[in-house]
């Protein structure tokens, strides 16, 4: 059986059993960011850049820990996989992760803790963290509303046609008809969520004023009765049940074993014909070709999301260039849902205390933490 993911809007596990004493001087963190270039130096609220660092070498140098920010990751021979070695602490972002796959966890013969600036730790193989009792943890909530904001408005431009609307005036055109042809209403429509947990969940509650003609969500882990009754949403047994009935289909879970690959040919085979996919949450999610393919065909009407199933994503990528039928349904951007100056702020601030917890061995607030010391911590990431 499928299982989704999301983020489980219910208390975790007790944080005492996974709460760990880390020396309080002379580790090494290592840090992989993406470049910022001028607009980091132009903007110093872009903190989740190697220019400004999460706003932490101060405070780390000043503890006498050494402080490694780098954005060089792909290879062995990367400074990611040169300094990984022997780094004590590896602080990641989703935006640009640092693949810690099980050969470069081989590596890391000093790793203790791996911190996900951000949410979502699938570029960590969770699986053998568990094995070699290394913690992993991330800012949970950090961008929650940040995504579920650009989850409303990917659908949006998608059902409204926006992006070949806004192409057409850039090239000086004026043809009403050839935009408002594909061009509709949300209200009135079907909208499902795979996936319902802090984000699934905030997206439900954002679409409540669009007056939908139904809300539909999918997860193995049920909305608690009242916040399902607040949004109106109803609960289906399978993900080829929502997406049966979908008008638009937006992905809110992790990627894990368990959705890898799920929105494959023949899923898209059961959605509506012309139907709308957004996909905020990861890029593996999707079969690539197959979703290229769907659109290309106008099995899908519309696909826009800003995840990759590799990031950066290559340039002769498929997704950077296809269109529906009628040469728009393209809404993709590169991965910032969850990066913009206000959640940057939150994961820049959560990320230092999970630090300051682990150097002074004080516990960790339960929901940040994926994997204790050899236990998994959370349910988010499928039924265990």
């Amino acid at each position: 059986m499928f299982r989704t993911a999301a983020r489980s809007l219910r208390p975790q596990l007790s944080a005492s059993r996974f709460s760990t004493t880390g020396s309080s001087r002379g580790l090494k963190v290592l840090a992989v960011l993406y470049s910022g270039g001028d607009a980091a130096k132009q903007e110093p609220r872009l903190l989740g850049t190697v220019e400004n660092e999460l706003g932490l070498r101060q405070w780390l140098e000043s503890q006498g820990h050494e402080f490694v920010v780098t954005a060089d990751k792909e290879g062995p021979e990367s400074a990611f996989a040169k300094h990984l070695k022997d780094a004590d602490i590896l602080i990641t972002t989703p935006f640009h992760p640092g693949y810690l796959t099980p050969e470069a966890f081989q590596t890391a013969k000093n790793l203790k803790l791996a911190v996900t600036a951000g949410v979502g730790s699938d570029h960590i193989d969770l699986n053998t963290a568990v094995e070699r009792k290394i913690q992993v943890l991330e800012v949970t909530g950090s961008n929650v509303t940040s995504v579920a904001e650009h989850v409303v408005m990917n659908i949006l431009l998608l059902v409204r046609n926006f992006v070949p609307a806004h192409e057409m005036i850039e090239r000086g055109d004026w043809d009403v008809s050839q935009v408002a042809r594909n061009a509709f209403d949300l209200e009135g429509k079907v909208v499902g969520t795979i996936g319902a947990g802090r984000i699934g969940h905030r997206v439900l509650q954002r679409l409540v004023p669009f007056n939908t003609k139904e809300l539909l969500y999918y997860d193995y882990n049920p909305l608690p009765a009242e916040a399902e009754k607040a949004v109106g949403a109803r609960r289906v047994e399978t993900v080829k049940d929502l997406v049966s009935q979908s008008d638009v289909v937006t992905i809110n879970c992790p990627l894990h074993e368990g959705t890898r690959g799920l929105i494959n040919a023949e899923l898209l085979s059961h959605f509506k014909p012309g139907a709308w996919l957004v996909n905020t949450a990861r890029g593996a999610i999707c079969d690539k070709d197959a979703v290229a393919a769907a659109l290309k065909s106008g099995q899908l009407r519309g696909y826009a999301g800003d995840v990759w199933d590799k990031q950066p994503a290559p340039k002769d990528h498929p997704w950077r260039t296809m269109k529906n039928p009628l040469g728009g349904g393209n809404g993709m951007v590169p991965h910032y849902s969850g990066t913009t100056l206000d959640a940057q702020k939150r994961y820049a601030e959560g990320t230092k205390a999970i630090l300051e917890n682990y150097f002074k061995g004080r516990e960790q607030d339960p929901a940040n933490i994926i994997v204790g010391n050899g236990k998994w911590a959370t349910k988010a990431y499928g039924q265990r």
